[in-house]
């Protein structure tokens, strides 16, 4: 008995040291020590750049510096391994021939840590691909005829796909080779066959041969499309409250059509914005018999019949905001959704509601609404009522509408201009061809709004009415952080035209004119405080408008990697005349940050108003165009 635990005794001081040494339970005594004593030894690496910050962050050998009680033993042992994990590492990144060198020495007195442990790293000449085959099981993607035949979708418009995705591989030949980028092609390219027409594409096989003598890398990849697939019947599961045959409506799924990715994604959108449903999933069948009329099935849990959103926020515009919608999804009788609105603020009140019908067979609606609104328009209080009725057209990138318009305008002030109405027909066209909606890097989105009408009253004055907006993101140079990722910086162009065509004497409403300035026009200045002038020199609304922007947008760096911050630098230049030779621009300049938020940028900049002489702050919250 006594020989028995004394064996224990023995071996249990034993057992703590292999966890150590193995890395089990090491953070644990690292956590334990840390404060006890000095350190283990602190780590230097001396390499390159383009390795050294890859080397301290994920070397093993970190994980032990904070161990007071370390012994020789163990440190040679932790030693002898991360030269093996530095190979490991730096093979990752293409270098398969390094030069590595391990010393260790004591520190001097005084120092946080026992020892000094320095790894000198020559990575050498990193390996490059010379060879990149891409084959396809079963497919030739040599010549084509000119013309396809048959229905779309034929083996011909299916070679072209084939050769775009040998095109556009990601790591041709003169490319550095790296794990990661290695990886990332693979994907990159069955994404691409998968996203259209070979929704059920694998790989087979895929081989990278390392020549470490040479530095070469010679790639293959042998990927198996399989079938070319088209959308079949749209199959709705999850729905109880709502009318299957509204949701096939509103989701417009092309029937018959060649399967892309991108159409069933525009139509799980619609589905998701359409109001009737707190989420909306679909997916193709890929294992049904008949790959030429998969279905789709849409996955969806319906949103209640009747619902209250409160909303609460704040802005430099127009302060505190508070609101409350009321979103009704079948009105009784008519069986039409209706979301009503009421919103308050330090400058606007709002009270409206909207009625839209579900989409027909084309995907155009059916809308009324109506709005009472009190709002400050240049140096008057504008109490305003608007109703409309019309049809829409909404899509992932265009929305389109056409409407008849009522406005009556009626102001408060010092010598206000006469209470005003009109009635007029109106058309819209917006189109976003941005990389995304919530946040975009890059594309343009272009806005048109044509109206003509006549004012009402005692005199019937006609008069039309233009605004285009256009918005651009223009990509330049990369950002990279010292792990290779990064994003590239951009210039984002924008600019608004407004015009309002009437006689000088109509009494055009207030609010189908025009006022410029603020967060999200031209900052420097306050939230609508760039306008024409009455016979009084009371700011007012004006009949022409022109607002320019343009702004640097460059990712910020943060321990050596981009981070979801953005540093900004922009001029911003906006006009309101009611004759076009009187617009006299106001300017802003400054600067400012983003946060690529979950929600959209968030963003803040300070701007200096060069016709004000003042500096004002502006806050906004998501992108919308």
């Amino acid at each position: 008995m006594f020989f028995l635990l004394l064996v224990l005794t023995l071996l249990l001081p034993g057992c703590s040291v292999w966890q150590r040494v193995t890395g089990q339970g090491a953070d644990a005594d690292a956590d334990a020590a840390a404060g006890e004593g000095r350190a283990a030894f602190t780590l230097e690496v001396q390499a390159p750049d383009a390795v050294r910050g890859l080397l301290e962050r994920h070397l093993e050998l970190q994980r032990f510096r904070q161990l007071p009680d370390l012994q020789e033993g163990e440190l040679q042992r932790l030693l002898a391994r991360a030269d093996e994990d530095a190979r490991e590492l730096l093979a990752t990144q293409g270098y398969f021939s390094p030069s590595i060198a391990i010393e260790t020495q004591a520190a001097p007195a005084g120092a946080a840590a026992a020892r000094v442990v320095r790894l000198r790293v020559d990575p050498g000449p990193q390996t490059r691909v010379v060879r990149a085959d891409i084959g396809f099981v079963g497919h030739s993607v040599g010549a084509q005829r000119d013309t396809p035949v048959g229905r779309p979708g034929a083996p011909e418009s299916g070679a072209r796909q084939l050769q775009r995705v040998q095109r556009s591989w990601e790591l041709p030949p003169g490319q550095p080779f790296t794990q990661a980028g290695w990886d990332a092609a693979k994907k990159e390219s069955l994404h691409q066959l998968q996203a259209r027409r070979y929704a059920a594409a694998r790989i087979e096989s895929s081989r990278a041969d390392i020549d470490a003598d040479s530095n070469e890398a010679t790639l293959s990849v042998l990927y198996d499309p399989g079938p070319a697939y088209f959308f079949g019947p749209l199959r709705i599961e999850g729905s109880r409250r709502y009318d299957p045959e509204g949701a096939r409506r509103i989701a417009r799924l092309p029937t018959g059509s060649l399967y892309s990715e991108a159409q069933m994604l525009d139509a799980q959108q619609r589905l998701a914005a359409s109001g009737y449903y707190d989420t909306a999933f679909l997916l193709l069948d890929t294992a049904a018999p008949d790959p030429g009329a998969a279905p789709v099935v849409a996955q969806v849990r319906e949103a209640p019949l009747q619902k209250y959103v409160f909303g609460a926020g704040i802005s430099t515009d127009a302060g505190p905001r508070l609101s409350v919608d009321h979103i009704h999804n079948r009105v009784p009788g008519i069986g039409w959704r209706a979301v009503s609105r009421l919103a308050l603020d330090d400058k606007d009140k709002l009270l409206g509601t909207e009625l839209m019908d579900l989409p027909d067979e084309s995907g155009w609606r059916w809308f009324g609404s109506a709005k009472l609104q009190r709002e400050d328009t240049g140096d008057y209080r504008v109490n305003s009522g608007r109703l409309r009725t019309g049809r829409s057209k909404s899509d992932l990138r265009i929305d389109r509408s056409y409407f008849l318009q009522y406005d009556n305008a009626h102001s408060q002030g010092l010598n206000p201009p006469p209470t005003s109405s009109a009635l007029s027909v109106n058309t819209t066209w917006t189109g976003r061809y941005f990389n995304s909606n919530l946040a975009p890097t890059r594309g343009y989105g272009l806005g048109l709004e044509l109206g003509a009408g006549s004012t009402l009253g005692e005199h019937h004055e006609p008069y039309a009415r233009s605004l285009l907006r256009w918005q651009w993101f223009v990509p330049l140079g990369r950002v990279e952080g010292e792990d290779g990722r990064g994003r590239r910086s951009r210039l984002a162009v924008r600019t608004e035209l407004g015009a309002v065509l009437a006689r000088t004497d109509a009494p055009v409403p207030v609010t189908e004119l025009f006022l410029t300035g603020g967060d999200a026009t031209v900052r420097g200045y306050a939230y609508r405080s760039i306008g024409a002038r009455t016979e009084n020199d009371q700011l007012y609304g004006g009949r022409y408008l022109a607002v320019g922007s343009v702004e640097w947008q460059r990712p910020m760096l943060r321990d050596g990697r981009v981070s979801d911050w953005e540093n900004t630098f922009f001029i911003d230049a906006g006009a309101v005349a009611d004759r076009v030779h009187a617009l006299d621009p106001r300017v802003g300049v400054g600067t400012g940050v983003r946060w690529r938020s979950p929600v959209g940028p968030l963003q803040a900049d300070l701007a200096y108003g060069v016709r004000v002489h003042s500096l004002r702050l502006h806050m906004r919250l998501g992108f919308n165009f």
